[in-house]
């Protein structure tokens, strides 16, 4: 499989795990060392995650799939360079806390290293 394929695989895959809320899914996709972050914005504050290592970003992902629903998925461009990846996606988000769907706009930028994610830093603002 070439680079670019297997790139573009993960990145798929990746995002049909979130979107299905497939913890061990997203999680068997990042490096055990890999650094994670998370910053964007909800109705009303700002949200930012950074975790370094799956030992520490996993129960960040674990509340990602239990307070969230993700639904409506659209992968609006992927750009892929090497071993590095940007993907700019739209779905609806519902949350379990508050009831209420936000249709949301992500970017996550990647690179991978030996077919796993290496780092991982997505931004999001509700549209």
């Amino acid at each position: 499989m070439t680079e670019r394929a297997a790139v573009e695989r993960i990145v798929r895959e990746l995002h049909m795990a979130r979107v299905s809320g497939d913890l061990a899914g997203m999680c068997r996709l990042f490096a055990d060392t890999g650094r994670f972050e998370i910053a964007g914005a909800s109705a009303d504050k700002p949200i930012s995650i950074r975790a370094q290592g799956l030992t520490e970003f996993k129960p960040w992902l674990a509340m990602m799939t239990k307070v969230f629903k993700l639904s409506d998925y659209h992968l609006i461009s992927l750009v892929i360079d090497g071993s590095r990846a940007a993907a700019h996606w739209r779905v609806n988000i519902f949350s379990k806390v508050t009831g209420v769907t936000v249709p949301t706009e992500l970017v996550d930028l990647m690179e991978l290293h030996e077919e796993r994610i290496q780092t991982y830093n997505e931004f999001f603002v509700p549209r």
